[in-house]
């Protein structure tokens, strides 16, 4: 009666090795609502894998995580002088590496703990966070002036765009190298094993650390598979009422009502960066099914995804299946397509 993730654990774990192997200095992105996995059970296999330190997204994950995994905790979200940056446990405040993206904040977090533990971090193309050139030259020069001070090296987040990243990261490690400050790490997000390697190459004076989240977590989908349960069943002629919204049926068939609804993400839809004419007509058609009141569900029956009946509820969802198709039983299980980073399960059940 849930919502369920099943792991093929065996083979999951074997795929976490692989890229474990594959990318020394390795940094597991434990972030959000874990990848569908949960924190507190990311955390768990990141200690595992035997690594060092794990990424989280905000101040506010670390609690989730402190206590499952015993290295360093990268937070991702940049420090500021307020909110939970500023309210940190004080017996995690060694563990912590803390993002810092602009001088003002170095000033401050250093004058309010002088022996931080923090990343610079680089602003790239994606024009997110970070420093630009001028401000690493400032940088070094407040560093200086602080000698407790544990920069633990420079972060760059690159953007997810195709083509090599390789061109802007070496542009922007020459800046670091002219900043001339005291550390030889690069923490780095999404590059490929093959720029990884190029860039160990190029400069192998610096330790480069690959912070990988999808990669990781979500890399092998044959592993993982998402389930609903089957929970009504009622047959329904053309014109039957039906719902919240007292639709009637367009013609004769079955209503099933199934485990999964908004509360679990289900329904709920994040906007894609894939600007294809593919996806633009997948869109379009999305759109016109919901003006005539069909809209594709994520639910599949015998390998065919099936319509909403009316718009998913909290926690079930109404789905129509026209006469014709097989008509599941009250406790089978249906495949459900969901984006892993914005659902969350009743149940994660790993073999």
């Amino acid at each position: 009666m849930s919502l369920t993730l099943t792991v093929d654990g065996d083979r999951w774990r074997t795929h976490l090795c692989t890229v474990a192997e594959a990318n020394p200095g390795l940094v597991p992105v434990t972030k959000g609502n874990g990848y569908g996995f949960t924190l507190g059970r990311l955390a768990r296999k990141a200690q595992w894998l035997g690594v060092d330190t794990i990424a989280v997204g905000t101040y506010d994950e670390l609690p989730h995580v402190a206590t499952r995994f015993a290295g360093s905790l990268l937070v991702l979200t940049p420090w500021r002088p307020f909110g939970a940056a500023v309210e940190l446990d004080p017996a995690l405040a060694g563990r912590v590496i803390h993002t810092v993206g602009r001088t003002c904040d170095l000033d401050d977090l250093l004058r309010r703990r002088p022996d931080a533990r923090f990343v610079l971090e680089r602003i790239t193309s994606m024009k997110r966070h970070g420093l630009s050139a001028r401000d690493l030259w400032s940088a070094a020069t407040t560093l200086a002036a602080h000698p407790k001070a544990r920069l633990e090296g420079i972060a760059l987040h690159l953007p997810l765009a195709q083509g090599s990243h390789l061109s802007e990261v070496s542009r922007l490690l020459n800046d670091v190298v002219a900043a001339e400050l005291t550390t030889r790490t690069i923490w780095v997000s999404h590059l490929t094993p093959d720029e990884l390697g190029s860039l160990r190459s190029s400069y192998a004076d610096y330790a480069i650390r690959p912070r990988i989240g999808t990669d990781l977590w979500l890399g092998d989908r044959d592993a993982l598979r998402v389930t609903a349960t089957v929970l009504d069943v009622h047959p329904l002629e053309r014109g039957d009422a039906f719902g919240y919204r007292g639709r009637t049926a367009p013609k004769s068939g079955h209503l099933l009502v199934v485990s999964g609804g908004t509360s679990h993400g289900i329904g709920l839809e994040a906007p894609m960066g894939d600007s294809s004419m593919k996806a633009r007509a997948a869109t379009l058609a999305r759109g016109g099914l919901d003006a005539v009141g069909f809209v594709r569900s994520p639910f599949s029956i015998d390998g065919k995804q099936r319509l909403f009946a009316e718009p998913p509820h909290m926690q079930a969802s109404m789905l129509f299946l026209p006469d014709g198709p097989r008509v599941p039983e009250i406790g089978e299980q249906l495949d459900v397509r969901v984006r892993y980073t914005a659902t969350a399960f009743d149940r994660v059940i790993v073999t």
